[in-house]
């Protein structure tokens, strides 16, 4: 198996969010796994039939690191590329965020919070001196981090980004879940026209009824401006979903043909956006 990391460091200098930044990128993460665990569950990771290509295990400092550095060199004779990567934080930065989260340091307070991180810090000395990557995150803020993250270990398209396109019908309420709902009720409604009543804005003569309307070729062309603009910078920032709703009355008419065009918008884009018509058989 190759493309296996082992995650180690400090308490607070960034493990966990290391960790979820890796999920983020497709890696297959087990975190806080038990050193005496760790070649076992490394095993059972890379047998025949299993999916993952990247995974990567986190282990959580417990005071006893002969076991840490027993289980990282066993794991060097069977695994192919094994990364260990240490994260290192300053003590003040330490003391910093653990004041700031009120959370008890795992090598106890007996000796103050300082203590405690001297004292882990002094443990860890032997697994830091045989860790391939030292990062160090004392100036790092989870963002910074993030790009680190990516540009160590990503790869090209790990973080799509997903976005989600629901229409529906104000009278039975909105989502509670999307990042963004626009109303279309501004649009004559086809309900009041007799040949579209019975059809839905899935329907052509529904679609070609909404898209002439003197307002919805502005409405689409500054929202098209809009995600232009927010789209990039999402994915810039690492966020990898969007949920888009646009209300009508019942959700069968305007909604749905406007969902419909900024749909085939998105494709156009070279996204694949997921299509939720939540109360069109309403």
């Amino acid at each position: 198996m190759n493309n296996v990391l082992v995650v180690t460091g400090l308490s607070g200098a960034g493990r966990s969010e290391f960790a979820k930044d890796l999920d983020d990128l497709g890696w297959y993460v087990m975190d806080r796994v038990p050193a005496d665990l760790l070649v076992k569950m490394a095993d059972l990771a890379g047998a025949p039939g299993t999916p993952w290509e990247r995974v990567a295990f986190t282990l959580r400092p417990d005071g006893q690191q002969g076991e840490t550095l027993q289980a990282i060199e066993e794991l060097r004779y069977t695994v192919n590329g094994l990364q260990v990567v240490f994260l290192d934080c300053s003590t003040e930065v330490l003391v910093n965020r653990y004041e700031n989260t009120r959370r008890p340091h795992p090598f106890g307070i007996d000796s103050g919070l300082e203590g405690a991180i001297d004292a882990e810090r002094d443990s860890l000395e032997p697994v830091r001196s045989i860790s391939d990557l030292v990062i160090d995150t004392s100036e790092l803020n989870v963002h910074q981090l993030r790009e680190k993250v990516d540009g160590l270990y990503g790869q090209a398209h790990d973080r799509p980004m997903r976005i989600a396109v629901t229409s529906f019908g104000f009278k039975h309420g909105a989502p509670r879940d999307a990042d963004m709902v626009l109303d279309c009720r501004f649009l004559p409604n086809p309900h009041w026209e007799e040949d579209l009543r019975n059809l839905s804005g899935l329907d052509a003569p529904v679609q070609n009824f909404v898209v002439s309307q003197e307002l919805t070729e502005p409405f689409l062309n500054h929202l098209y401006g809009m995600l232009g603009v927010l789209l990039p910078a999402y994915i810039a920032e690492g966020r990898s979903f969007l949920s888009l709703a646009f209300g009508c009355t019942g959700g069968h008419h305007r909604s749905v043909a406007i969902t419909e065009a900024v749909v085939s918008h998105l494709r156009n884009q070279g996204f694949d956006p997921l299509v939720t018509h939540r109360d069109i058989n309403r």
